[in-house]
């Protein structure tokens, strides 16, 4: 179990964009996990009135505002992800309230293995909390393709976000369960509920997961 969680069992579930990380927080939810989204969480800090609103206006201007007064992320994310610095920037404004949101939805969440997602993961000190790194694994053809079928994004835009983080290889290397999703939902499926079995082996699933099992 986690030292700072005693009580639960984290799973640090990530990957580079469209592997399909949402996919296998999905499963393991259908397994009986707690899921936590720090992509919806980064959402949540920069809305007006949140922690990183005021420090995100005023390092990247007026430009980002939207009709409805509030930060229009992909007119924040062209500005970033063409350039590493503002990047950087954006990370140290808005990581600290991320994190600190995560260890509290980490303290209320009823069930006993909590996944956090989280493209960052591996980065910051989240690295540390979690008992297993899970990473999702996808072809860059195939993460092209959902870029731009999915997304709807151009393919230099898309080659451009792909090009802006950190390497995959580096994820792979610290993973201590790799989940390959290049093929159909069914593959993906089966490779999750294999290592789930493995948690539950190790008797760290809660009355509820055992009995959906």
């Amino acid at each position: 179990m986690s030292a700072s969680y005693p009580d639960k069992y984290l799973i640090g579930l990530t990957g580079n964009i469209a592997v399909g990380k949402s996919l296998v927080a999905q499963c393991l939810v259908d397994l009986g996990a707690a899921a936590l989204d720090a992509d919806r969480v980064a959402h949540q800090v920069i809305l007006r009135g949140g922690p990183a609103f005021e420090d995100a206006l005023e390092a990247f201007g007026a430009e980002i505002i939207g009709a409805d007064g509030e930060i229009d992320r992909a007119a924040l994310g062209k500005i970033v992800f063409a350039d590493q610095a503002k990047l950087r920037r954006l990370e140290a404004i808005t990581h600290p309230p991320i994190r600190e949101r995560i260890h509290q939805l980490i303290r209320e969440a009823e069930r006993r293995v909590v996944v956090i997602e989280a493209i960052k993961l591996l980065e910051g000190e989240l690295r540390q909390v979690v008992d297993a790194v899970w990473v999702v694994n996808a072809a860059p053809e195939t993460r092209l393709k959902r870029l731009m079928n999915e997304r709807g994004l151009p393919e230099d835009i898309a080659r451009r976000r792909i090009a802006s983080q950190n390497k995959q290889e580096d994820k792979l290397r610290q993973a201590d369960v790799i989940i390959e999703n290049d093929g159909d939902i069914a593959e993906t499926r089966a490779q999750v509920r294999r290592h789930w079995g493995a948690i539950h082996h190790r008797g760290t699933e809660s009355t509820e997961v055992s009995a959906s099992k």
